[in-house]
């Protein structure tokens, strides 16, 4: 190989190198902006549980974006926001056109996942950079009012109510099987648990276990109530995140439970810190 050669291969290289920053460097700001909104959300479902109606706020996405638009710098805040959610897309669809890190990372079922993800992650960057852009009836948007609409809309479909049902169904799976692998702490193959001291270890172990059963307890029972719409064919029985949150409050020890439970997605939006810090990306 002659000089030529080796330096258009140094070249090479480098790009290769420089490329694979910028996608981490993406994907961990993605992580962190994932987190933030967590965080928001499980404080305003915390003022849930004791302060009545959390002062007329929403414990969701859009309640999160408006109590983030409410603070010093806000306006900022949601372009960072923004910015950083379309960084995650764009690492979620590199994961599904090249193939995602570890021995699975080339896998079909990875890669669709991923492709899944980055359309998850393009939508919500869209809507938060709509709402920083002045569109407040983007991302700030009720999630139980969105969801009463599509789930009217689907079951006026024919076979709108088996449609219904079994997205309900998967939705409980899903959720379930959120709570199971963050209990079997499956997430410590994605993290680099070489580079972290035990105590890293500890607190990452502590925030991602409380962080992901909470999360898939939430999926489920929003999941169980799409069935009973379902059933009954009555879309108002569906419920968003926020309406999902505020049925905890009326069971028995509602308000406690309400306060476990907002305290668990406030401990996912730290574990979505220690991502930003230590997934494998």
């Amino acid at each position: 190989m002659n000089a030529q050669s080796w330096a258009l291969r140094g070249r090479g290289n480098a790009r290769r190198a420089a490329d694979s920053t910028a996608m981490a460097a993406a994907a961990r700001s993605g992580f962190a902006a994932r987190g933030l909104i967590y965080l928001l959300v499980g404080v305003i479902a915390l003022q849930m549980a004791f302060g009545g109606d959390g002062g007329g706020k929403q414990a969701d996405r859009g309640g999160a974006l408006s109590e983030l638009a409410n603070k010093p710098f806000g306006s900022a805040m949601l372009w960072i926001v923004g910015v950083a959610l379309a960084g995650m897309a764009l690492w979620r669809l590199s994961e599904a056109v090249f193939g995602g890190a570890g021995a699975d990372g080339h896998k079909a079922s990875k890669r669709a996942m991923a492709a899944a993800r980055a359309v998850f992650y393009a939508f919500l960057s869209f809507s938060v950079l709509s709402y920083a852009a002045g569109d407040k009836g983007s991302g700030s948007g009720s999630s139980d009012r969105n969801t009463d609409d599509v789930t009217a809309t689907v079951l006026k479909w024919p076979g709108g109510q088996w449609i219904v049902g079994l997205a309900g169904a998967a939705v409980v799976v899903a959720g379930l099987w959120i709570a199971a692998r963050a209990v079997m702490k499956k997430y410590r193959k994605h993290l680099r648990t070489a580079e972290m001291s035990r105590k890293a270890k500890r607190f990452t172990d502590f925030f991602g276990v409380a962080g992901g059963t909470a999360r898939g307890l939430v999926f489920a029972v929003a999941g169980v109530f799409a069935l009973v719409a379902a059933v009954q064919h009555q879309p108002g029985k569906a419920k968003g995140m926020d309406d999902t949150l505020r049925s905890f409050r009326d069971m028995p020890a509602g308000p406690w439970l309400l306060a476990l439970v907002a305290l668990g997605l406030a401990a996912f939006g730290v574990f979505s810190w220690c991502n930003a810090r230590w997934r494998e990306v």
